[in-house]
């Protein structure tokens, strides 16, 4: 089995040229090389939302750190690409924040230009300590995102939740947003997560959960799956540590049967394994990391076994 480097040396492609078209056209790009090219008609999985029965598709996007560019540079034409290839595989999720650098903005524009606003299941954050505050950064959010609504407004960090969750159902009142929820992004956050999701009714919670940080599965994922509350997954490459951590180790033996060909992929099934999990949001501004991210998104999910194989890898 190959590495993450590996695997995406030989999945490069000339996507500067990219078009939209099929989904399927973009992950048959790789099929000269052995990257494990998906079988025709194949689709992501899908999850429903509890509170509303949407489909989501598993595999969506994060844009902290990585959607920090100038808009109209060499990085922002990568993330373009980068948002070619997650729109035509058929993802709509797409998290930000309006303390990610700039991010939101970045991201506001891409929407625009590659008109995918009506495709994406757009998420973001409430950060604020006052009403008076969130309702300042909730009319500069829209700004940044282009857009008059989104589809789901998180209390970020759990930041002033007693205030911002009440604020964020009025939004969703008006139609501003679809769903509402809470999020943290470090298993210290858990216990106030659970508190949280016993006493408050909740749209989602984004949590982190990893095999290097697996706490969530303990108390919080299965709350939230008794709750009919969705989950959204962060840091589930610890920041892109574990990768380090697994540089010189190969794939479990049986990493083939659930076609499966890099760490990353293998990383984002764990947490997808978890039957609590609605979607991850990996971020990158890569297009072949993209690439890669999305196959995650097909064919079986690990066993409970193999989950306990990989936590106990320690790493």
């Amino acid at each position: 089995m190959r590495s993450r480097r590996d695997f995406l040396a030989t999945a490069l492609w000339a996507g500067a040229s990219l078009t939209l078209g099929p989904h399927l056209s973009v992950l048959a790009s790789d099929s000269q090389s052995d990257s494990g090219a998906l079988p025709a008609g194949e689709t992501l999985r899908t999850r429903a939302v509890p509170a509303s029965g949407e489909q989501l598709p598993v595999i969506g996007a994060g844009t902290s750190g990585s959607f920090v560019a100038s808009i109209g540079s060499d990085k922002y034409q990568r993330l373009r690409e980068v948002m070619t290839i997650f729109f035509a595989s058929g993802a709509t999720v797409i998290d930000t924040s309006p303390n990610y650098g700039g991010a939101d903005r970045v991201l506001g524009a891409l929407l625009e230009e590659g008109g995918w606003r009506d495709q994406c299941f757009l998420a973001t954050k409430i950060a604020a300590d006052s009403r008076e505050a969130a309702e300042r950064q909730w009319a500069g959010s829209l700004e940044a995102l282009r857009t008059d609504r989104v589809e789901l407004l998180q209390v970020h960090n759990l930041r002033d939740w007693q205030t911002q969750l009440p604020y964020a159902r009025e939004l969703k009142d008006q139609g501003r947003t679809r769903h509402v929820g809470v999020t943290h992004y470090t298993p210290y956050g858990l216990d106030e997560m659970a508190r949280i999701l016993r006493r408050e009714p909740l749209d989602f919670i984004q949590i982190n959960y990893s095999v290097s940080a697996p706490q969530a599965a303990r108390e919080v994922l299965p709350l939230a799956r008794d709750k009919g509350v969705a989950v959204l997954i962060n840091r589930t490459f610890d920041d892109g540590n574990l990768f380090a951590r697994v540089k010189d180790r190969p794939l479990p033996g049986w990493a083939g049967e659930f076609g499966v060909e890099s760490w990353a992929q293998l990383f984002l099934k764990f947490a997808l394994s978890h039957p609590a999990v609605t979607a991850v949001i990996p971020a990158t501004s890569k297009p072949a990391h993209q690439r890669d991210n999305l196959q995650a998104g097909y064919g079986p999910l690990l066993s409970e076994a193999q989950q306990r194989e990989l936590i106990a890898m320690d790493l």
